[in-house]
């Protein structure tokens, strides 16, 4: 599967474009529409049809590591949520988490409910990412 238009505007939403490098709220250098690859803090200011390219670039490769982990059928909502888990948490993360396991079983509501328990950002709970992972699951739930 490939995330379609409403899943890149969604992920985009929720990432925001930023022209120059700035530490993420895990600490880590990051550009554009939350390009990390490749950035430091001392990298120049890029435009915005950077950020988009560097973007389709970035989102091919959690694309393939959903449809890698995923054994199971997806509509087109639920892999443009689990996509942009992906994309904000990591694959590794994905790869190693209680909701790939569950989704794996098709228990497609629990895999939903799973989205909630990643809220945390330096072992804090973030308002953000409760809005987030909010919005993720209301959109796997979305028919």
């Amino acid at each position: 599967m490939k995330l379609d238009n409403e899943g890149k505007k969604f992920i985009k939403s929720w990432e925001g474009f930023r022209a120059q490098p700035y530490l993420c709220t895990g600490g880590v250098p990051t550009i554009g529409w939350g390009t990390t690859k490749g950035i430091t803090m001392n990298h120049p200011a890029i435009t915005r049809e950077q950020a988009d390219i560097w973007f389709d670039r970035d989102i091919k490769v959690f694309e393939n590591a959903v449809n890698k982990a995923v054994k199971v059928e997806l509509n087109q909502n639920q892999f443009n949520a689990l996509v942009s888990f992906t994309y904000n948490v990591g694959i590794g993360a994905l790869q190693n988490s209680t909701l790939l396991k569950v989704l794996n079983e098709r228990e497609y509501l629990e895999a939903a409910d799973q989205l909630l328990r990643w809220n945390k950002s330096g072992g804090k709970v973030t308002r953000g990412l409760v809005r987030r992972r909010t919005a993720e699951r209301e959109l796997w739930l979305k028919k």
